[in-house]
């Protein structure tokens, strides 16, 4: 089993203000023994599921730890897209499964209080980003299709299936 991924379902939330921006956090860290880096690419808030919880319980968990924001399970449209990443961290490959979910109308400052030990050490910056900021950027974001996918979203709420972004 030691040459086998560790699979991680993941909850990840789309975070839309007002103006139809997205909030994404900045990864800087690829191993947590190495002092974090300059950002590797931007993210939705999210994380892994743990045992006993849905995948909606984790996002709005998820939500809470790393942006301080407290939201009804109710509140998130979805899931939205479906997402499967493989990569590594700290020496680990993981298979990640990430569902994401749509929470529209947010006008929210970012706590960073209840961050994990991890969390804390990657100091990931958080900005709210425009799709045509998004489609103009040389950063690199996740899922890579995130202008496309976006784009999509903002035309009005979700209906049907989740779609797969990469």
């Amino acid at each position: 089993m030691a040459d086998r991924a560790w699979v991680r379902p993941t909850a990840r939330v789309v975070v839309l203000d007002p103006a139809g921006r997205v909030l994404l956090l900045g990864a800087r860290l690829s191993d947590p023994d190495v002092p974090p880096a300059e950002v590797l690419f931007w993210y939705t808030p999210g994380g892994g599921v743990e045992d006993g919880e849905t995948v909606r319980q984790a996002a709005v968990r998820e939500l809470a730890e790393e942006i301080g924001l407290v939201a009804d399970p109710a509140a998130l449209e979805g899931p939205v897209w479906l997402r499967r990443h493989m990569g590594a961290f700290a020496g680990v490959d993981i298979d990640s499964r990430e569902t994401f979910f749509v929470l529209r109308g947010v006008d929210h400052t970012v706590d960073a209080s209840g961050r994990t030990e991890l969390e804390v050490l990657g100091d990931e910056p958080h900005r709210w980003w425009t799709v045509a900021e998004i489609a103009a950027s040389d950063e690199e974001f996740a899922p890579a299709d995130l202008a496309d996918a976006l784009a999509e979203l903002l035309r009005g709420p979700h209906r049907g299936p989740p779609r797969f972004v990469a």
